[in-house]
């Protein structure tokens, strides 16, 4: 695993891939299958790994964290960053961190807690939690109301973050006051678009932004490595022409539920035997399932 702080030149380098978590019918974490994954990602060129939403680490057990910690660390190539959550609790938070110090992870991404919490308090807890961890963390802005651009210029200032993941949907993409508020007040090259392939052309070329993280790029690395490099070179029909191969999986999974898709499209696509989602999600129904395995082979066959 590569252990090297996350500069904006590593962060441009790589899409960013966020995995679901392998587990075995027990619910246990399975290292064997978690390396097919990472075995697939990093065949088609990518190097960080963030393990978060789809990974289901918002319900994470602590008395699995430090397994799971382990796991990541020793199936990751040499060259491949790998970024674990921490939250949304507070307490959690605050409880693995002690068990992130054992580990030689650059930094580790705050999963944002949505209920009975403000702007404010998520900040002070965020500093907080970089404090006793001892690191600066990757924050994740997924909803209105978390943070304002203010509150995260703050946090940039005083060393606290050391990227961020931007992940507040709209309708277009395009026309965003936020994200627009939020690129005038902290450097672009610190910010990736979080939300797929769909809203990256517009992240990139239209804010600023400096990469993007993606879930669909678990079936098809190349292909969203290939549409990064377009972004780079500004060749946006090609750019534009890869977004529109990744549509039909994005629909499922904006249909039905973004981690419960991917979950079942990368098990269905034969890349790893993903297992049941842990809980408090469930899997998806045969009718959906036989829907996600088209779309899914479809777009690994253009890999």
């Amino acid at each position: 695993m590569n252990t090297d702080i996350i500069t904006p030149e590593i962060l441009a380098n790589s899409v960013i891939a966020v995995p679901p978590l392998a587990r075995d019918l027990d619910l246990n974490v399975c290292a064997a299958e978690n390396a097919k994954i990472m075995r697939h990602l990093e065949a088609g060129g990518i190097r960080t790994l963030l393990y978060g939403g789809n990974a289901v680490f918002y319900h994470i057990a602590l008395a699995e964290y430090a397994d799971t910690l382990a796991m990541l660390q020793e199936q990751a190539g040499a060259d491949t960053t790998v970024v674990p959550s921490v939250g949304p609790a507070y307490g959690t938070s605050m409880d693995q961190a002690a068990v992130l110090r054992d580990f030689d992870f650059p930094t580790v991404m705050v999963l944002p807690a949505r209920d009975i919490a403000t702007p404010k308090g998520c900040a002070t807890g965020i500093r907080k939690f970089a404090e006793a961890y001892g690191k600066p963390i990757v924050l994740y802005i997924k909803f209105e109301g978390y943070l304002e651009p203010g509150d995260a210029l703050g946090l940039v200032d005083d060393g606290v973050v050391n990227w961020i993941k931007y992940a507040i949907v709209r309708e277009d993409p395009t026309q965003d006051d936020y994200l627009r508020k939020l690129v005038d007040c902290v450097d672009p090259q610190l910010i990736v678009s979080g939300i797929g392939e769909q809203p990256a052309i517009a992240h990139v070329n239209g804010f600023g932004v400096n990469s993007f993280t993606s879930g669909c790029v678990c079936v098809a690395p190349s292909l969203s490595m290939k549409m990064l490099h377009a972004l780079k070179a500004g060749d946006l029909d090609i750019a534009e022409s890869i977004r529109q191969t990744f549509e039909p999986l994005e629909d499922l999974r904006n249909g039905i539920n973004p981690i419960r898709v991917l979950h079942t499209a990368v098990a269905e696509a034969g890349i790893a035997n993903t297992g049941p989602i842990l809980p408090l999600l469930h899997g998806t129904c045969e009718d959906s399932a036989a829907k996600i395995a088209t779309a899914a082979k479809v777009l690994l066959e253009h890999n």
